[in-house]
């Protein structure tokens, strides 16, 4: 069952020294005393922190030695052999642990200040032994928040089971969590020890496999920082080998052999969809990056794994994801990457050519005419909204490719739009106009809206537009850094004469993805650089004044 909480919420329950916070590192001694005061600044709630030191060798040890001298409430565990993963650490600040509940946060993450009390108050008001909360991916430097699975925390809820909201296997963290000790030693959960990438996966599918009550919080309790120019990325982050999509393998079919044993059939089939909507999704954007060795071995392992889903789990999942997996699953050989990588965005994008089978059924192409894009007269309205992606919400869409070739001069800058037909399901909405709205990806505050009208081709199979620019405001939207090139995302919505608006993505196309410097009023000039995203999506560098002239060349110098 599930308990929207529509009551007033009674006094919080956070009685002292309830709780203790496992933090484990290796090598970052940079971030782990930062990491160790967030849990520290939780308050009396707190009964210890512990730190795991993952055998360092670059004075991490020390760093928390130093803490703990000043801190009665830290104690600090040396391993002496690095155990290369998350598992093993976490696992020995279980066992050391006192606290009545548990939480887990990495070295280089932090607590915002109240996610401890606000996760103790929801177990105790609600007796669960597993507490849940918001969690953001923070990507550093540009502090840019991104919720995760932001659709499992808007609102407060308590589930008498994980079944009754099968949703749940979508978040995969361990971190934003808290945990009755005795409920996880009480049913042996621990995570994998050693080197096992993707731990969290496994640790999570025990802990829904026995069912327990859990009861979800709004309030965001962990920041998950991102740094994507680190010299060592993440386990998450670090995924140009195919190592790490062979590991990611063996965690999900894991996660399936522990909620299948458990007869979890609901949470099986959801943790299945979950891999197609997410990972699979995921890793196809970035193939086209790959070299040829990784994409045929890559294609491999994901044919083998794939053979193993049911037709209901792949009918489960969002059209984009099914497609990929049929298209995947129908050819030996990696094929059709731009297509495949445009349709595995958010908001996916279906390139053209389309072709149809001999009952004029929509189907992936010519050649694999046994891949059916079923689905497409009612393409999911919910995936980009679930997925945070700026200035979507879940209005209608269809995976139509706007092609934008941006050109930009001295009087200004131009966006080339060309709108293609999609089997017709354009063509019955009526498209007569196109608004373009821009993000600032750093804080997701939206600037300029841009609106022009829509024109069809002589063929019937496309429509055109001219949309002017003016890039000059971006530089002026409050909280704007001038000097510093700002990301900025565009997306487009499409208005109708049937009165429906479609929410599209923008394909980066034509020879204007290349820095501009342009005449500015204000500020002498303006820095523009259009560029194509992984996912090839149409996204805007901008900055402005003298001073950011100067930067880029100092860049391009010490390069």
């Amino acid at each position: 069952m599930n308990d929207a909480l529509e009551s007033e919420p009674g006094p919080a329950l956070t009685p002292t020294a309830q709780v203790s916070v496992i933090v484990i590192a290796f090598n970052d001694a940079v971030h782990v005393a930062d990491a160790v005061r967030s849990a520290l600044a939780q308050g009396d709630a707190v009964a210890e922190v512990i730190a795991v030191d993952d055998a360092s060798t670059d004075g991490t040890g020390a760093a928390l030695d130093a803490v703990a001298r000043t801190e009665p409430r830290l104690r600090v565990l040396h391993r002496g052999e690095n155990s290369g993963g998350c598992g093993s650490p976490r696992n020995d600040g279980l066992r050391a642990a006192t606290g009545r509940y548990v939480m887990f946060l990495d070295s280089d993450d932090v607590l915002p200040p109240g996610a401890v009390p606000a996760l103790l108050s929801a177990a105790l008001r609600h007796q669960a032994p597993v507490a849940a909360g918001a969690c953001v991916r923070r990507e550093l430097p540009a502090r840019r928040d991104v919720p995760w699975q932001p659709a499992l925390y808007r609102e407060p809820a308590v589930y008498d089971s994980p079944e009754a909201a099968p949703q749940l296997v979508r978040d995969t963290l361990c971190v934003n969590k808290l945990y009755a000790r005795e409920f996880l030693t009480g049913h042996g959960i621990a995570f994998p020890e050693g080197r096992y990438h993707y731990e969290d996966f496994v640790f999570t599918a025990r802990v829904l496999a026995t069912a327990p009550k859990i009861a979800t919080v709004p309030d965001t309790v962990y920041v998950w920082h991102v740094r994507r120019a680190a010299a060592k990325q993440s386990i998450s982050l670090d995924r140009k080998d195919v190592a790490n999509w062979r590991q990611r393998l063996e965690a999900h079919r894991t996660v399936l052999r522990i909620l299948g044993d458990a007869g979890r059939k609901a949470l099986t089939q959801a943790a299945a969809t979950k891999f197609l909507d997410h990972d699979l999704r995921m890793y196809v954007r970035e193939l086209h990056t790959r070299s040829v060795e990784y994409r045929a071995e890559w294609w491999q392992l994901t044919r083998d794994h794939l053979a193993s889903f049911e037709e209901a789990e792949l009918a489960a999942a969002h059209a984009p994801a099914r497609w990929l997996a049929r298209v995947i699953l129908a050819s030996t050989a990696p094929r059709d990457l731009d297509r495949l990588t445009q349709l595995a965005a958010r908001p996916g994008r279906l390139l053209p050519p389309y072709a149809t089978d001999g009952d004029g059924a929509p189907v992936w192409s010519a050649e694999l005419p046994a891949v059916r894009l079923d689905g497409l007269g009612a393409f999911d309205t919910v995936d980009a909204a679930d997925e945070d992606v700026p200035g979507t919400d879940a209005s209608p869409s269809l995976p139509v490719t706007v092609d934008a070739d941006p050109v930009l001069g001295a009087t200004g800058g131009l966006l080339r739009l060309r709108v293609h037909d999609l089997y017709g399901r354009l063509a019955a909405a009526g498209p007569v106009g196109v608004d373009i709205a821009l993000h600032r990806r750093r804080d997701d505050r939206p600037g300029p809206v841009y609106t022009a009208a829509l024109e069809p081709t002589a063929d019937g199979t496309a429509w055109t537009a001219t949309v002017a620019l003016d890039l000059a405001p971006l530089t002026e939207v409050p909280g704007s850094r001038p000097a510093d090139p700002e990301p900025w995302d565009l997306t487009a919505r499409l208005t109708c004469t049937d009165g429906t608006a479609i929410g599209v993505g923008l394909r980066a196309v034509g020879a204007g993805l290349r820095r501009r410097v342009l005449p500015s009023r204000r500020r002498l000039v303006l820095l523009a650089q259009p560029y194509s995203t992984t996912g090839g999506a149409l996204a805007l560098r901008v900055a402005s004044g003298p001073r950011s002239v100067w930067r880029i060349a100092a860049r391009r110098l010490r390069h």
